[in-house]
Protein backbone atom coordinates (compact mmCIF):
# COMPACT_ATOMS: atom_id res chain seq x y z
CA UNK A 1 0.00 0.00 0.00
CA UNK A 2 1.29 3.51 -0.80
CA UNK A 3 2.39 5.58 2.06
CA UNK A 4 0.09 8.61 2.94
CA UNK A 5 3.14 11.23 2.56
CA UNK A 6 3.35 9.91 -1.16
CA UNK A 7 -0.03 10.09 -1.90
CA UNK A 8 -0.83 13.67 -0.66
CA UNK A 9 2.08 15.52 -0.39
CA UNK A 10 2.92 15.16 -4.53
CA UNK A 11 0.06 17.59 -5.63
CA UNK A 12 -3.31 16.78 -6.31
CA UNK A 13 -4.75 13.82 -5.27
CA UNK A 14 -6.66 11.54 -7.92
CA UNK A 15 -8.69 8.89 -8.50
CA UNK A 16 -5.77 6.73 -9.24
CA UNK A 17 -4.09 7.47 -6.71
CA UNK A 18 -7.72 6.39 -4.08
CA UNK A 19 -7.31 3.16 -6.46
CA UNK A 20 -3.29 2.27 -5.90
CA UNK A 21 -3.93 3.48 -1.74
CA UNK A 22 -6.68 1.16 -1.26
CA UNK A 23 -5.60 -1.80 -3.80
CA UNK A 24 -8.40 -1.26 -6.25
CA UNK A 25 -9.21 -0.33 -9.52
CA UNK A 26 -10.09 3.14 -10.83
CA UNK A 27 -13.42 1.71 -11.79
CA UNK A 28 -14.21 0.05 -8.34
CA UNK A 29 -13.58 3.58 -6.82
CA UNK A 30 -15.82 5.26 -9.09
CA UNK A 31 -18.76 2.72 -8.18
CA UNK A 32 -18.24 3.19 -4.75
CA UNK A 33 -18.37 7.30 -5.39
CA UNK A 34 -20.90 6.88 -7.60
CA UNK A 35 -23.02 4.10 -6.20
CA UNK A 36 -23.19 2.08 -9.11
CA UNK A 37 -23.56 0.79 -11.44
CA UNK A 38 -22.04 -2.20 -10.37
CA UNK A 39 -22.10 -3.33 -6.53
CA UNK A 40 -19.15 -3.48 -4.41
CA UNK A 41 -18.30 -5.95 -1.43
CA UNK A 42 -18.73 -4.16 1.94
CA UNK A 43 -15.26 -4.80 3.18
CA UNK A 44 -13.74 -3.20 -0.29
CA UNK A 45 -16.29 -0.32 -0.65
CA UNK A 46 -15.02 0.79 3.13
CA UNK A 47 -11.25 0.13 1.92
CA UNK A 48 -11.86 2.83 -0.49
CA UNK A 49 -13.74 5.28 1.57
CA UNK A 50 -10.98 5.13 3.79
CA UNK A 51 -8.56 5.85 1.42
CA UNK A 52 -10.54 8.98 0.29
CA UNK A 53 -10.64 10.23 4.17
CA UNK A 54 -7.09 9.43 4.41
CA UNK A 55 -5.99 11.21 0.95
CA UNK A 56 -8.50 14.00 1.29
CA UNK A 57 -9.47 12.85 -2.04
CA UNK A 58 -12.31 15.52 -3.91
CA UNK A 59 -14.32 13.96 -6.81
CA UNK A 60 -14.11 16.31 -9.61
CA UNK A 61 -17.84 17.55 -10.02
CA UNK A 62 -17.34 18.11 -13.66
CA UNK A 63 -15.93 15.06 -14.90
CA UNK A 64 -19.05 13.59 -12.50
CA UNK A 65 -21.40 15.03 -13.62
CA UNK A 66 -20.31 14.14 -17.50
CA UNK A 67 -20.03 10.46 -16.77
CA UNK A 68 -23.59 10.01 -15.18
CA UNK A 69 -24.95 12.42 -17.06
CA UNK A 70 -26.50 14.72 -14.33
CA UNK A 71 -24.36 17.33 -12.28
CA UNK A 72 -26.45 16.46 -9.27
CA UNK A 73 -27.12 20.30 -8.11
CA UNK A 74 -29.89 22.06 -7.96
CA UNK A 75 -30.70 25.51 -7.82
CA UNK A 76 -33.12 27.99 -6.01
CA UNK A 77 -34.03 31.66 -5.93
CA UNK A 78 -35.95 33.33 -3.45
CA UNK A 79 -36.47 37.21 -3.19
CA UNK A 80 -34.97 37.96 0.32
CA UNK A 81 -33.18 35.39 1.62
CA UNK A 82 -32.85 36.86 5.15
CA UNK A 83 -36.03 36.43 5.66
CA UNK A 84 -36.87 33.89 8.45
CA UNK A 85 -39.08 31.65 6.57
CA UNK A 86 -37.12 31.45 2.71
CA UNK A 87 -33.68 30.71 5.13
CA UNK A 88 -35.91 27.89 6.96
CA UNK A 89 -37.01 26.72 3.51
CA UNK A 90 -34.04 26.69 1.93
CA UNK A 91 -32.15 25.14 4.86
CA UNK A 92 -34.73 22.36 4.74
CA UNK A 93 -34.85 21.81 0.76
CA UNK A 94 -31.17 21.71 1.08
CA UNK A 95 -31.06 18.70 3.52
CA UNK A 96 -33.40 17.04 1.43
CA UNK A 97 -31.78 16.88 -1.88
CA UNK A 98 -28.57 16.39 0.54
CA UNK A 99 -30.23 13.23 1.17
CA UNK A 100 -30.77 12.06 -2.24
CA UNK A 101 -27.37 13.36 -3.04
CA UNK A 102 -27.94 16.57 -4.50
CA UNK A 103 -26.25 20.10 -3.53
CA UNK A 104 -28.26 23.16 -3.40
CA UNK A 105 -26.95 26.41 -4.58
CA UNK A 106 -28.69 29.66 -3.84
CA UNK A 107 -29.48 33.15 -5.37
CA UNK A 108 -31.21 35.80 -3.79
CA UNK A 109 -32.92 37.67 -6.07
CA UNK A 110 -33.68 40.97 -3.57
CA UNK A 111 -36.90 40.94 -5.07
CA UNK A 112 -35.73 42.61 -7.90
CA UNK A 113 -36.99 40.99 -11.57
CA UNK A 114 -33.95 41.72 -13.21
CA UNK A 115 -31.43 40.05 -10.60
CA UNK A 116 -34.11 36.94 -10.75
CA UNK A 117 -33.38 37.14 -14.44
CA UNK A 118 -29.33 37.08 -14.17
CA UNK A 119 -29.73 34.82 -11.32
CA UNK A 120 -31.56 32.05 -13.54
CA UNK A 121 -29.58 32.20 -16.52
CA UNK A 122 -26.47 31.90 -13.87
CA UNK A 123 -28.21 28.46 -12.92
CA UNK A 124 -28.84 27.34 -16.19
CA UNK A 125 -25.05 28.40 -17.16
CA UNK A 126 -24.20 25.74 -14.54
CA UNK A 127 -26.49 23.37 -16.04
CA UNK A 128 -28.31 22.21 -12.51
CA UNK A 129 -30.87 19.77 -12.91
CA UNK A 130 -33.74 21.43 -11.70
CA UNK A 131 -34.60 24.90 -10.86
CA UNK A 132 -37.17 25.91 -7.48
CA UNK A 133 -38.13 29.61 -7.94
CA UNK A 134 -40.34 32.17 -5.96
CA UNK A 135 -40.64 34.48 -8.45
CA UNK A 136 -41.15 37.92 -8.26
CA UNK A 137 -41.72 37.63 -12.55
CA UNK A 138 -45.09 37.75 -14.08
CA UNK A 139 -46.47 34.29 -14.82
CA UNK A 140 -46.06 34.65 -18.99
CA UNK A 141 -42.65 35.35 -18.78
CA UNK A 142 -41.76 33.20 -16.16
CA UNK A 143 -43.41 30.70 -18.73
CA UNK A 144 -41.85 31.88 -21.76
CA UNK A 145 -37.89 32.27 -20.34
CA UNK A 146 -35.50 30.06 -22.08
CA UNK A 147 -33.52 27.38 -19.50
CA UNK A 148 -32.37 24.90 -22.18
CA UNK A 149 -35.10 22.81 -20.96
CA UNK A 150 -34.07 22.30 -17.22
CA UNK A 151 -36.76 21.50 -15.41
CA UNK A 152 -38.46 24.31 -12.83
CA UNK A 153 -40.53 24.32 -10.04
CA UNK A 154 -42.40 27.30 -8.18
CA UNK A 155 -43.40 27.90 -4.85
CA UNK A 156 -44.82 30.94 -2.84
CA UNK A 157 -47.37 31.51 -5.72
CA UNK A 158 -50.65 30.73 -6.27
CA UNK A 159 -51.39 31.95 -9.52
CA UNK A 160 -51.06 28.95 -12.19
CA UNK A 161 -48.08 29.29 -14.86
CA UNK A 162 -48.21 27.25 -17.90
CA UNK A 163 -46.07 24.14 -17.87
CA UNK A 164 -44.61 24.42 -14.64
CA UNK A 165 -45.49 22.70 -11.54
CA UNK A 166 -46.61 24.43 -8.23
CA UNK A 167 -46.03 23.48 -5.12
CA UNK A 168 -47.16 26.73 -2.75
CA UNK A 169 -48.76 26.95 0.78
CA UNK A 170 -52.56 27.65 0.96
CA UNK A 171 -52.08 31.51 1.87
CA UNK A 172 -56.17 31.97 1.64
CA UNK A 173 -56.79 28.88 3.93
CA UNK A 174 -54.22 29.98 6.26
CA UNK A 175 -54.99 33.89 6.82
CA UNK A 176 -58.61 33.03 6.48
CA UNK A 177 -57.79 30.17 9.51
CA UNK A 178 -55.98 32.82 11.35
CA UNK A 179 -58.43 35.84 11.21
CA UNK A 180 -61.09 33.29 12.43
CA UNK A 181 -59.20 32.57 15.63
CA UNK A 182 -59.05 36.56 15.61
CA UNK A 183 -62.98 36.83 15.37
CA UNK A 184 -63.57 33.55 17.86
CA UNK A 185 -62.46 36.04 20.43
CA UNK A 186 -64.97 38.00 19.85
CA UNK A 187 -62.82 41.09 17.93
CA UNK A 188 -64.98 42.60 15.00
CA UNK A 189 -62.32 44.76 13.67
CA UNK A 190 -59.80 43.12 12.58
CA UNK A 191 -57.06 45.14 10.45
CA UNK A 192 -54.18 43.61 8.06
CA UNK A 193 -50.99 44.35 7.70
CA UNK A 194 -50.15 42.77 3.82
CA UNK A 195 -46.76 43.48 1.75
CA UNK A 196 -46.74 44.83 -1.27
CA UNK A 197 -45.94 42.95 -4.59
CA UNK A 198 -43.72 44.01 -7.52
CA UNK A 199 -47.02 43.18 -9.81
CA UNK A 200 -49.62 45.34 -8.47
CA UNK A 201 -52.09 43.68 -10.40
CA UNK A 202 -51.46 40.33 -8.30
CA UNK A 203 -53.85 39.98 -5.28
CA UNK A 204 -51.92 38.47 -2.80
CA UNK A 205 -54.14 35.53 -1.48
CA UNK A 206 -53.65 36.39 1.99
CA UNK A 207 -55.50 39.73 1.62
CA UNK A 208 -57.97 37.62 0.44
CA UNK A 209 -58.31 35.05 3.14
CA UNK A 210 -58.64 37.76 5.74
CA UNK A 211 -61.62 39.09 3.48
CA UNK A 212 -63.06 35.81 3.22
CA UNK A 213 -63.61 35.20 6.97
CA UNK A 214 -65.08 38.82 7.59
CA UNK A 215 -67.30 38.55 5.01
CA UNK A 216 -68.52 34.90 6.08
CA UNK A 217 -68.81 35.94 9.43
CA UNK A 218 -70.83 38.75 8.34
CA UNK A 219 -68.03 41.62 9.63
CA UNK A 220 -66.93 44.54 7.42
CA UNK A 221 -63.85 44.60 6.49
CA UNK A 222 -60.90 46.51 8.78
CA UNK A 223 -58.39 48.81 7.49
CA UNK A 224 -55.61 47.48 5.40
CA UNK A 225 -52.09 49.02 4.83
CA UNK A 226 -49.90 47.66 2.47
CA UNK A 227 -46.04 47.73 2.93
CA UNK A 228 -42.78 46.07 2.21
CA UNK A 229 -41.89 42.45 3.53
CA UNK A 230 -39.81 43.65 6.24
CA UNK A 231 -39.72 44.36 10.19
CA UNK A 232 -39.32 47.80 9.37
CA UNK A 233 -42.79 47.88 7.19
CA UNK A 234 -44.51 46.12 9.73
CA UNK A 235 -43.69 48.59 12.28
CA UNK A 236 -44.71 51.71 10.29
CA UNK A 237 -47.66 50.22 8.87
CA UNK A 238 -48.89 49.63 12.62
CA UNK A 239 -47.87 53.04 13.25
CA UNK A 240 -50.18 54.11 10.86
CA UNK A 241 -53.07 51.66 12.40
CA UNK A 242 -52.71 53.37 15.64
CA UNK A 243 -52.92 56.75 14.16
CA UNK A 244 -56.25 56.36 12.96
CA UNK A 245 -59.49 57.28 14.61
CA UNK A 246 -60.81 54.28 15.65
CA UNK A 247 -57.78 51.56 15.83
CA UNK A 248 -58.77 48.16 15.07
CA UNK A 249 -58.49 45.78 17.97
CA UNK A 250 -56.82 43.28 16.34
CA UNK A 251 -54.66 42.88 13.60
CA UNK A 252 -53.32 40.08 10.74
CA UNK A 253 -50.06 40.23 9.88
CA UNK A 254 -49.06 38.17 6.95
CA UNK A 255 -45.88 37.77 7.66
CA UNK A 256 -43.72 37.14 10.88
CA UNK A 257 -41.38 39.65 10.26
CA UNK A 258 -44.50 42.09 9.64
CA UNK A 259 -45.58 41.06 13.10
CA UNK A 260 -42.43 41.85 14.55
CA UNK A 261 -42.64 44.92 13.70
CA UNK A 262 -46.12 45.24 14.56
CA UNK A 263 -45.25 44.60 18.12
CA UNK A 264 -42.33 47.08 18.51
CA UNK A 265 -44.99 49.72 17.47
CA UNK A 266 -47.67 48.88 20.08
CA UNK A 267 -45.07 48.51 22.55
CA UNK A 268 -43.68 52.18 21.96
CA UNK A 269 -47.43 53.49 22.07
CA UNK A 270 -48.05 51.62 25.20
CA UNK A 271 -50.64 49.40 24.31
CA UNK A 272 -51.03 45.90 25.75
CA UNK A 273 -51.03 42.53 23.74
CA UNK A 274 -53.57 41.37 23.64
CA UNK A 275 -55.75 43.57 26.17
CA UNK A 276 -55.36 46.55 23.85
CA UNK A 277 -54.63 44.61 20.63
CA UNK A 278 -54.39 41.13 20.06
CA UNK A 279 -52.11 39.83 16.79
CA UNK A 280 -51.89 37.04 14.47
CA UNK A 281 -49.20 35.95 11.91
CA UNK A 282 -48.43 33.79 9.34
CA UNK A 283 -45.55 32.12 8.01
CA UNK A 284 -44.68 30.20 11.94
CA UNK A 285 -40.72 31.05 11.93
CA UNK A 286 -38.77 31.02 14.76
CA UNK A 287 -39.08 34.44 15.03
CA UNK A 288 -42.66 33.77 16.57
CA UNK A 289 -41.48 31.55 18.65
CA UNK A 290 -39.06 34.10 20.28
CA UNK A 291 -41.11 37.34 20.10
CA UNK A 292 -42.61 38.99 23.31
CA UNK A 293 -45.22 38.12 23.87
CA UNK A 294 -44.63 34.73 21.78
CA UNK A 295 -47.18 34.92 18.72
CA UNK A 296 -49.96 32.71 17.76
CA UNK A 297 -49.10 32.28 14.12
CA UNK A 298 -50.54 30.09 10.91
CA UNK A 299 -47.23 28.01 10.14
CA UNK A 300 -46.27 27.01 6.65
CA UNK A 301 -46.10 23.39 5.70
CA UNK A 302 -41.96 23.69 4.80
CA UNK A 303 -41.09 19.90 5.35
CA UNK A 304 -44.11 19.27 3.44
CA UNK A 305 -43.06 21.76 0.69
CA UNK A 306 -39.52 20.79 0.58
CA UNK A 307 -40.58 16.94 0.00
CA UNK A 308 -43.21 17.69 -2.65
CA UNK A 309 -41.13 19.96 -4.62
CA UNK A 310 -37.97 17.42 -4.80
CA UNK A 311 -40.90 15.27 -5.78
CA UNK A 312 -41.59 17.63 -8.49
CA UNK A 313 -38.22 18.46 -9.16
CA UNK A 314 -36.76 15.22 -9.74
CA UNK A 315 -38.98 13.73 -11.09
CA UNK A 316 -38.06 11.24 -14.13
CA UNK A 317 -41.30 12.20 -15.83
CA UNK A 318 -42.45 15.37 -17.04
CA UNK A 319 -44.84 16.58 -14.09
CA UNK A 320 -46.71 19.45 -16.73
CA UNK A 321 -48.09 22.43 -14.99
CA UNK A 322 -50.58 22.26 -12.02
CA UNK A 323 -50.52 23.36 -8.76
CA UNK A 324 -50.79 21.77 -5.21
CA UNK A 325 -51.80 23.72 -2.69
CA UNK A 326 -50.64 22.75 1.24
CA UNK A 327 -52.42 23.45 4.08
CA UNK A 328 -51.21 25.44 7.08
CA UNK A 329 -51.95 25.15 10.83
CA UNK A 330 -52.54 27.61 13.94
CA UNK A 331 -50.23 27.60 16.09
CA UNK A 332 -51.37 28.80 19.37
CA UNK A 333 -49.65 30.81 21.64
CA UNK A 334 -49.80 34.73 23.91
CA UNK A 335 -50.46 37.46 21.53
CA UNK A 336 -54.02 36.49 20.39
CA UNK A 337 -55.41 36.71 24.08
CA UNK A 338 -55.44 32.43 24.58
Amino acid sequence: MASVQTQAGSGKVTRTDVARYAGVSTAVVSYVINGGPKPVAKATAERVREAIKVLQYQPNATARALTMGSARLLGIIVPDSTNPYFAELTDTIAQAAATRGYALLTANSRTDAETERQNTVNLVSRQVDAIILATVLPPSEVAAMQVQGIRRVLIDQSSIVHGIPIISTDFEQGAALGVQHLIGHGHRDIGILVGRDIDPSRADPRHNGWKKALNEAGLPEGPAELTDFTRQGGYEATRRLLALPKPPTAIFASSDLLAVGALRAIHEANLSIPEDIAIVSFDGTSESEFSWPQLTTVRQPIDRIAERVLAAALSPEDPGGGIELLTTDLIVRKSCGC
